[in-house]
């Protein structure tokens, strides 16, 4: 699946754990998800669960790095090297 697909499916995924008051349309890639008020630490745990069965991305053996998720571009860029 190339970058563009990806980047439509958080999206999407995103849109259904943000604040109504803070969509996801009007922040750049490289935004901090957090930092701009879009997600909360919890929400980070749905991001997780989120690439774990989309991406088949298997956080068991290396944990969990937030900052390799704290903006869209980096969850791109983790797709990019770990999914399967």
């Amino acid at each position: 699946m190339n970058t563009h697909a990806n980047r439509e499916k958080i999206i999407r995924f995103l849109k259904t754990i943000t604040r109504p008051d803070a969509p996801v349309d009007r922040i750049d890639d490289r935004d901090g998800l957090i930092k701009s008020g879009l997600i909360d630490s919890l929400a980070m745990l749905e991001i997780i669960g989120f690439l774990e069965s989309e991406f088949r991305i298997d956080f068991s053996e290396t944990g969990v790095n937030p900052t390799e998720m704290e903006s869209i571009q980096k969850i791109l860029d983790l797709i990019e090297k770990r999914a399967h």
